[in-house]
């Protein structure tokens, strides 16, 4: 399958970032929020990954420890594609991530090739060897392409593992996206959660709060966020290790108060040493009434074999169902090979909603 551009009629501009997304200027940017959600509901085939505008807009405009680009492919006037890009301000970066939206009505009409072409323009310009992105897949489908970790498979014969495929991509990792009911019964996360304490013992406490993070948790929350770039399974990507500090933390904090974002953490602190060993992270969006992302999940690794991860997820639901309780379901991917989390979740009842793969190509510099 190709994706042939047309260059008489298309024609692909960057994208400003505005003041607020009802400036004069923020129609291409929402242009590109109602493109990421159609081909979020269009792959996924459900809306529980969708962004609101103020949502993304306060990601972009935070540029403290990303570069962040954007790009709008239009024909005749109407937008029928975009694409962002996410480059680490990370000394010796080689990677750049990107996210290709081609409006699902208007495949085939040469946006994706068009700004594909921008992303690996990008890429060399900046002497980036890397590029990565992901596509979203339904669970009805069967997965017959597996990555280079063995683990989980996307199928064949989708448009999008097509135009990956055909583009010189790799598929490198499978994740897998489930969903916990948040209407249901909690019995079963309560008893979890005692019993983990139990195993866990007297040399780990639950620590919890709701963004910002308290002044005295921040560099103990920034050294479990920096361990996120090398603890967690990346199959064969390539994750940049990143660096935090309390200033970051920080930083983090008030961009997702502008995005408008509800952020609740769960964590467990090792008394002997003040370390924080496990974190859980829930975050929603000014509607509450739609789904409820959890950001990360990680235990460090010196501290695994304790069940923390359950003492984390479960603490969080259950703090969750107080906070928000309009949210009718939690949103979370993990990595088909990190079969430990993957049991914990179904332990608890997260069940399939769809699966992403995850992308990589070498650039000839």
């Amino acid at each position: 399958m190709s994706d042939l551009a047309s260059p008489a009629t298309l024609v692909v501009h960057p994208i400003a970032v505005p003041d607020s997304v009802d400036a004069p200027d923020a129609g291409p940017f929402l242009e590109m929020v109602r493109l990421a959600n159609a081909v979020c509901l269009a792959d996924a085939g459900h809306d529980y990954l969708r962004e609101e505008p103020e949502e993304m807009l306060g990601f972009f405009q935070d540029q403290s420890d990303w570069t962040q680009l954007a790009f709008l492919a239009e024909r005749d006037g109407r937008a029928i594609g975009a694409v962002k890009m996410m480059i680490s301000k990370e000394p010796g970066t080689t990677a750049l991530e990107f996210d290709l939206m081609t409006d699902p009505d208007r495949w085939g009409e040469g946006a994706g090739e068009a700004l594909l072409g921008e992303v690996e323009r990008v890429a060399r310009e900046r002497g980036l060897s890397v590029i990565q992105t992901w596509t979203l897949h339904r669970p009805s489908q069967p997965g017959e392409l597996r990555p280079s970790t063995g683990w989980g498979a996307v199928p064949a014969s989708d448009r999008q593992t097509l135009f990956a495929t055909e583009n010189g991509f790799t598929l490198e990792q499978v994740e897998r996206n489930s969903v916990f009911d948040l209407t249901g019964d909690f019995s079963l996360v309560e008893r979890m959660l005692a019993e983990a304490v139990d195993h866990a013992g007297p040399d780990y406490r639950r620590v919890e709060w709701t963004a910002p993070t308290p002044e005295h948790h921040r560099e103990g929350f920034a050294r479990v966020l920096a361990r996120m770039s090398t603890d967690a399974p990346q199959g064969g990507m390539v994750v940049e290790e990143q660096h935090w500090d309390a200033a970051r933390v920080e930083r983090r904090d008030l961009r997702q108060q502008r995005q408008g974002l509800t952020v609740s953490v769960a964590a467990v602190e090792h008394v002997p040493t003040g370390t924080i060993a496990a974190y859980n992270e829930l975050v929603i969006s000014e509607d509450r009434t739609g789904a409820t992302q959890q950001y990360g999940t990680l235990v460090l690794t010196e501290h695994r074999g304790r069940r923390l991860g359950t003492i984390v997820k479960c603490a969080n639901l259950l703090r969750w169902r107080e906070l928000v309780p309009e949210s009718p379901r939690v949103s979370t991917f993990n990595a088909e090979e990190n079969r430990h989390m993957l049991d914990i979740n179904e332990a608890i009842g997260f069940v399939p909603a769809s699966y992403a793969g995850a992308w990589k190509k070498l650039l000839d510099l």
